[in-house]
């Protein structure tokens, strides 16, 4: 059996800061997958759907491709996370 890995009870750290890029972009889950898609990322809408709600991983591939896909940058999408803020 493998172990569960979590931190901070999370699977992601992303999850409120790439949907909330996401909306700011005007773009449907649907819409980002498809984008991703094109950067070779194997990933469905209903995949990021559970990246969002903090129900999935996020490899580091698909960190850079969300950041690319929705033009922020990795401080961008992980600054609102209380384990990697800036003092």
């Amino acid at each position: 059996m493998m172990k569960k890995i979590l931190f901070y009870d999370n699977k992601n750290i992303i999850s409120k800061s790439l949907k909330l890029s996401r909306i700011e972009k005007n773009m449907t889950q649907g819409a980002l997958a498809a984008k991703m898609q094109t950067m070779g990322v194997n990933i469905d809408q209903q995949m990021i759907s559970r990246i969002e709600s903090n129900d999935r991983f996020v490899t580091d591939y698909e960190l850079v491709c969300f950041c690319k896909a929705l033009g922020v940058s990795i401080q961008d999408i992980i600054k609102d996370s209380p384990e990697f803020r800036e003092n």
